[in-house]
């Protein structure tokens, strides 16, 4: 036997998972974006604004302008972050903990962006010590 149920009658102890989670809670700022009598896209506006920047950045980089469409998915994703660290309700947006989504959203963000702007030919960003690490390694 284990722990008692909500009415207090015991129930027999099983080590198998349930069929059916009823306990799992939702993500910390996991509620609605905007009151539940709004509309589905209100109620869900950051998730739906963070896929809307990202979809043209896909449509610019289609478009044969890698670097600005990459440059754009980017900060899609670090205003994500931004958004899930400054709004207490994000809808969708908001998958794991605060610190999860923005450690997440922050880090593939900020990757995206550098890499597209050190991106060849003629890179809008060099790093110095990068060119020697990569001589160095490629050459020993």
């Amino acid at each position: 036997m284990s722990a008692p149920d909500a009415g207090g009658k015991p129930r027999r102890a099983t080590r198998r998972f349930p069929l059916f989670t009823k306990d799992t809670a939702r993500p910390e700022g996991g509620g609605r974006a905007a009151p539940g009598d709004a509309p589905a896209p209100a109620r869900q506006w950051p998730i739906l604004a963070v896929l809307v920047v990202v979809g043209l950045g896909l449509l610019l980089t289609a478009l044969d302008q890698f670097r600005v469409g990459t440059i754009l998915i980017g900060a899609a994703l670090l205003a994500g972050a931004v958004m899930r660290w400054m709004l207490p309700g994000v809808g969708m947006l908001a998958v794991r903990s605060r610190f999860t989504d923005i450690a997440t959203y922050g880090v593939l963000g900020l990757a995206i962006v550098l890499l597209a702007l050190m991106a060849q030919p003629n890179p809008w960003l060099v790093i110095p010590f990068l060119k020697g690490a990569l001589h160095f390694s490629v050459s020993g």
